[in-house]
């Protein structure tokens, strides 16, 4: 397994609204994000650790304001924590090497796909066309993002 990690160089070159998000457990503005629209086959990773988070394949329309997946990509890489912030009861979404904040998974997603939707923000991602995956070291999710089946 490749060994993901908080990588103190990724953090510095995040760009301020990527920083705000990963690092001070901010949100994007709903509608603001550039996956929320995106529907290219391939991975989205964390931007600071290159951890392998979600499948174009999990990806749906939620309606929300934000990129909504129904899984990740293997649970491994996720770290689901009990938020409090707000006056609210939430799951919050967090990588599990890097420990970048990544959103809330809500139990209101499809249910013909599990019934949970991982709502997360732009900002903490990097995508990784399916065409590349291969070259950056992802090839063993190819079939994933291809028949939407996680291992």
């Amino acid at each position: 397994m490749p060994d993901y990690q908080k990588d103190p160089d990724a953090i510095a070159a995040l760009n301020a609204e990527q920083y705000r998000v990963t690092q001070q457990n901010a949100t994007e503005a709903p509608g603001s994000g550039d996956y929320l629209h995106h529907n290219e086959a391939g991975i989205y990773v964390d931007i600071v650790s290159g951890e392998p988070l979600f499948s174009s394949a999990d990806k749906f329309d939620s309606g929300c304001g934000w990129p909504s997946f129904s899984k990740p990509l293997q649970a491994k890489f996720v770290r689901e924590l009990k938020d409090t912030s707000h006056a609210m009861i939430r799951t919050e979404v967090r990588s599990k090497y890097a420990d970048s904040h990544l959103g809330h998974v809500f139990p209101d997603g499809p249910q013909q796909l599990g019934g949970l939707r991982y709502c997360i923000n732009s900002a903490s991602l990097r995508f990784i066309p399916l065409h590349e995956m291969r070259a950056e070291g992802y090839a063993d999710y190819i079939e994933q993002v291809k028949t939407g089946e996680n291992r």
